[in-house]
């Protein structure tokens, strides 16, 4: 019984240890080569407008609502220093993690220059990320139906607060 008590508690704490989040990607690069990477300032704007008009041949009614959003994060102190593919990553709350994928160890029998993959990495920029620990797995959609995903697993270099202004 107490081993079944104990599975049981493992099986539902994995799980809620993990957040799956949808991110936005801000920027991007890959380097072969270390680099230092520095955290661009970022901004996004979306507005919406709607119009209603009604009338006749003497008369014209017209009323209208818009809103606006407005998002914008300035560029951060400090770097990173890497190699492989690295993004900034706009999390929900408007913090920003700075996640890395270095070369993946993959055996061709081809020698060390031969045994290595790059990273895999999205091409779109809305995507989703599955944050355990000190690592993001990134997924995307890569099927016209939706049901074909990619993903890659990055190491998280640092989670960035939002900017004060917010």
């Amino acid at each position: 019984m107490k081993f079944a008590m104990l599975g049981l508690l493992l099986v539902c704490a994995i799980p809620a240890s993990t957040q799956k989040l949808s991110v936005k990607i801000i920027d991007r690069q890959e380097h072969d080569n270390n680099y230092n990477y520095f955290v661009p300032g970022y901004s996004y704007t979306n507005a919406n407008a709607s119009v209603n008009c009604n009338g006749d041949d003497n008369y014209t009614n017209c009323s209208g609502t818009g809103t606006s959003n407005a998002v914008g994060t300035p560029a951060h102190h400090g770097s990173f220093s890497a190699r492989g593919a690295k993004f900034s990553l706009q999390l929900p709350d408007g913090r920003i993690a700075v996640v890395n994928c270095d070369i993946k160890f993959a055996e061709h029998f081809a020698g060390a220059a031969g045994n290595h993959r790059n990273c895999r990495q999205p091409i779109v920029d809305n995507i989703q990320a599955d944050v355990h620990g000190g690592s993001a797995k990134l997924e995307w959609v890569v099927s016209l139906d939706g049901k074909k995903t990619q993903s890659e697993t990055y190491k998280v270099l640092g989670i960035l607060d939002k900017s004060k202004s917010d």
